[in-house]
């Protein structure tokens, strides 16, 4: 059966190898893992690790764009804001003004012509 072993347990075994103040046969001896395995994680460690810096930078990018769209959308809603606090002190002067504008007849019912004559057809 082939054993398995956690992300954590092969770092800290590639760090040892990679100090290199044992010899892969005293770390294959003193953590139970063959040499033709410890090579192999070693190979994997040194061609990932620039995507470690890759990843880093590409983190940093994303949180410069996500500081500056959080920058954005709040001057968005200020401006917003004073939009809206705009037009309902415009409302709040119209509407005494349209008191005087409003039609003699209740709403909903249709203005109706004087009846006795008043107007003429030519």
């Amino acid at each position: 059966m082939k054993k398995s072993y956690t992300a954590t347990f092969k770092a800290q075994v590639v760090l040892e190898l990679l100090k290199e103040t044992k010899t892969i046969g005293q770390l294959t001896s003193e953590y139970g893992v063959h040499a033709t395995v410890l090579r192999d994680w070693k190979q994997v460690a040194l061609k990932g690790l620039p995507d470690v810096f890759e990843r880093r930078d590409s983190l940093t990018d994303v949180k410069a764009t996500y500081e500056r769209q959080l920058e954005d959308l709040y001057a968005e809603i200020g401006r917003l804001t004073t939009h809206v606090n705009f037009l309902k002190k415009t409302v709040r002067a119209i509407v005494p003004y349209a008191a005087w504008s409003r039609p003699s007849a209740p709403p909903g019912r249709p203005r109706t012509a004087p009846v006795d004559g008043a107007h003429d057809t030519a």
